[in-house]
């Protein structure tokens, strides 16, 4: 981790002491074309976020909040520091508003004005919540036009769970438009590929209309790396310095708060949210904390492993001591009637076609001991409905996790619910194509489409609707409900088709 620390400490993330131009000069360009975006609500508050193009020095950035989306009853201002070492973003922690309001907010800059964005603050105690689970959003593989369909059902929140930008292209098929770069290593190129993606129509009115909650995976540094070992980037430093590049260029592009980022480079991720009574959501990070993937016979990656003794050995981790510790600490306080455990990848186990002995290393299946623990932490007596969500797989699947998965018959502890890709290739047929007969706590899984999952809690439900859109290389395509399933409270893993 040395090497990481060294590396972070090329970059900058504190504030400046700078001189700020303060003017109100003509803009000649609208330095407001990457959009606006909220995060992280709670119930006094939330994340506001832009960036500012071609910052040539330290800029302070005027930011409105109204109750209507006039501006005519502005209920809070202020002005925050766009700094040059930031390529000019913004972070605006908002706290003192009132809880289960809507607010509309925009940032002034010279005489640019940027567009409106709308956001909320969390209720106090709801009856009803609905968030949207998305994940794996490759540019040239597909339209975004999931988010056009996401809008229009008005989740109070997005739980985006990682990949939100590639680093590389991959896989055989169409593509709809491309990088036009080389893969990103560096600080500008991150910053480049992250400017790309909100340059998407369909992501910056996502961002604007709707609250995000984000972690991320490998894709926003470099496939299958895990902590401080890359996996195409071999020499520990070459890697420290791109690591350290991509999460930086990853907090300058989300609505995330400043106070997320430490000395030394850790951007924590890890975080919780509470709706009153009725659900948490265990925001995770299983990628910057975890150990190597096990048995990989001097391979980096993930790969097909069998009869691997490492994948179940105490030091195995997906999200590290301090992360663990951290959400069984949470766990044992949980005082809501659903708790949400939102991660990367697949959980439950897959048996794959090439025997009951083999595993693949990067899901959860090679950190079978750090899933015991992630297991009795959900078994705490005060979790009453667990369900664990993830992304990564590209296909849908809703999965009863098991409390020994070797046999089918005991006990279901917990419900998963995995989306799909937003936008990309679906997983590989030799992994999933057998799946169900092969797994039967499997319950849904679909590995033709593409789309994201919508979510409706309530004290006594949670309702899950599977959405695909119907191609991914139309840009007007439509998005239609592929299955629905419910699971009722007090009944783990009871999964009944509701369509």
């Amino acid at each position: 981790m040395a090497a990481i620390a060294a590396a972070a400490a090329r970059f900058s993330y504190a504030g400046t002491t700078a001189r700020v131009r303060d003017a109100r000069p003509r803009q000649t360009r609208d330095p407001f074309a990457l959009g606006v975006a909220s995060g992280d609500p709670a119930q006094d508050g939330f994340v506001l976020w832009t960036r500012i193009l071609d910052v040539a020095e330290d800029v302070a950035v005027a930011w409105e909040v109204a109750e209507d989306e006039g501006f005519r009853r502005i209920v809070r201002t202020g002005r925050a520091l766009g700094a040059k070492g930031r390529a000019g973003a913004v972070h605006v922690r908002l706290q003192g508003l009132l809880p289960g309001r809507r607010y509309f907010y925009r940032f002034h800059l010279g005489d640019a004005v940027s567009r409106v964005g709308c956001t909320a603050t969390i209720p106090q105690d709801p009856r009803v919540l609905r968030l949207a689970l998305t994940s794996c959003q490759h540019w040239e593989q597909g339209w975004f036009s999931a988010y056009r369909d996401m809008i229009a059902q008005r989740p109070d929140a997005v739980l985006q769970v990682g990949d939100y930008v590639y680093e590389k292209s991959f896989g055989a098929g169409p593509d709809v438009r491309a990088f036009d770069a080389p893969e990103p290593r560096t600080l500008d190129a991150y910053r480049a590929r992250h400017a790309l993606y909100r340059s998407d129509r369909d992501l910056a009115d996502a961002h604007a209309a709707l609250p995000f909650i984000v972690s991320w995976d490998d894709h926003e540094v470099e496939n299958d790396y895990v902590a401080g070992e890359g996996v195409a980037t071999i020499d520990p430093v070459a890697f420290a310095r791109r690591r350290a590049a991509a999460y930086q260029a990853y907090f300058e592009h989300m609505p995330l708060d400043p106070a997320r980022l430490l000395p030394g480079g850790e951007a924590r991720l890890y975080r919780r949210f509470a709706w009153g009574r009725l659900a948490s959501v265990h925001m995770l990070d299983t990628r910057q904390y975890r150990t190597p993937q096990p048995c990989a016979a001097g391979q980096r990656g993930g790969q097909i492993i069998r009869n691997c003794a490492e994948a179940a050995m105490p030091g195995a981790s997906m999200l590290g001591a301090a992360q663990e510790a951290w959400l069984q600490r949470g766990l044992r306080r949980e005082s809501t009637a659903w708790t949400l455990v939102a991660q990367q990848t697949l959980f439950s186990r897959l048996y794959l076609p090439q025997g009951r002995d083999a595993a693949y290393s990067d899901i959860w299946d090679g950190y079978a001991a750090a899933r015991e623990r992630a297991l009795a932490a959900l078994a705490q007596p005060a979790v009453r409905n667990p369900v664990l969500l993830g992304g990564d797989v590209h296909s849908f699947w809703i999965n009863d996790v098991k409390r020994d998965f070797a046999r089918p018959e005991s006990a279901t502890v917990a419900t998963e619910i995995v989306t799909s890709c937003l936008a990309s290739r679906n997983g590989p047929e030799a992994l999933f194509g057998r799946a169900r007969s092969l797994n039967p706590h499997v319950r849904f899984l679909d590995n033709a489409h593409a789309g994201y999952a919508l979510l409706d809690v309530t004290p006594g439900r949670l309702m899950i609707d599977m959405r695909a859109v119907n191609s991914l290389v139309d840009p007007d395509s439509e998005c239609r409900s592929l299955t629905r399933y419910a699971v009722e409270s007090g009944r783990p893993g009871a999964v009944v088709t509701i369509s």
